[in-house]
């Protein structure tokens, strides 16, 4: 279904305006869940009509040197997602929250009105994610070879039969119940945005409004809604926000 004919960029154009404009609406307290759901829809379409914005697939074409793959040449990809990087340095992981075609449906998936698994373990979580990126570069660089590719992310949004995109739906039927489980788990571009989220300039605080309820604790499904967490797999769901009882205890703010 993918058309080819569509330059991916108009994907990037997107993914880059929207970083700014969901901030934008974060910080002024003008976000609303309808526009999440919007975005989402956009996002994932996106994915399905032009593989675009990808950018865990093109960080692994990066990575193998693959200028066809890639779309473009290799030193505008590595402007591409180093901008992206900034950014999440900034802002924190709206990408993955609601640009990522990849990131997105698992998103929607995790609405899915059925029992969830609650395992948050986050450390464990960011540990077996490691361990796929190792494995990851060591594919690509030893044997030229795409990890990725094996969980079937092209194949899927391409709407090809192959053995990869089983995997791929396997993977969205188990987002389902536990969140996320591709990028808490396997996406390599991940890694790098969690490190920047880590570290970036506006996250979600709590305020001296805050009555220590710890509803926002129970309903966030990557564990990262506690006072002194450091947001790095924070993906802006917007969960507990939904959830807190006190206007203005929490606040997408900079600093602490």
């Amino acid at each position: 279904m993918v058309f080819s004919q569509i330059p991916k960029a108009i994907g990037f154009i997107y993914a880059l305006v929207m970083m700014g404009v969901i901030a934008y609406l974060w910080y002024s307290g003008r976000w609303r869940q309808k526009i999440a759901w919007l975005l989402l829809v956009i996002s994932v379409a996106l994915g399905f009509l032009i593989f675009s914005p990808v950018l865990p697939w093109q960080f692994q074409q990066l990575v193998l040197g693959d200028v066809e793959g890639l779309g473009g040449p290799l030193i505008i990809g590595v402007i591409g997602l180093a901008v992206f990087l900034l950014l999440t340095f900034v802002f924190g992981r709206f990408f993955c929250g609601y640009l990522c075609p990849v990131g997105t449906i698992q998103e929607i998936a995790s609405h899915a009105p059925v029992p969830k698994v609650s395992l948050r373990p986050k450390k464990v979580f960011m540990g077996i994610r490691a361990v796929f990126f190792v494995l990851f570069l060591a594919m690509a660089f030893l044997f030229s070879a795409s990890l990725l590719a094996l969980f079937g992310i092209q194949d899927f949004f391409y709407l090809s039969v192959t053995a990869g995109t089983f995997v791929f739906i396997i993977i969205l039927l188990l987002s389902m119940t536990l969140y996320r489980p591709f990028c808490r788990l396997i996406c390599p571009y991940g890694v790098l945005l969690s490190l920047g989220a880590w570290k970036a300039a506006f996250k979600i605080h709590r305020t001296s409004a805050c009555i220590e309820c710890k509803k926002c604790e129970k309903a966030c499904p990557t564990d990262e809604a506690k006072r002194e967490d450091g947001k790095a797999e924070c993906y802006l769901c917007g969960r507990c926000t939904d959830v807190c009882p006190v206007t203005g205890a929490l606040g997408y703010k900079r600093g602490g």
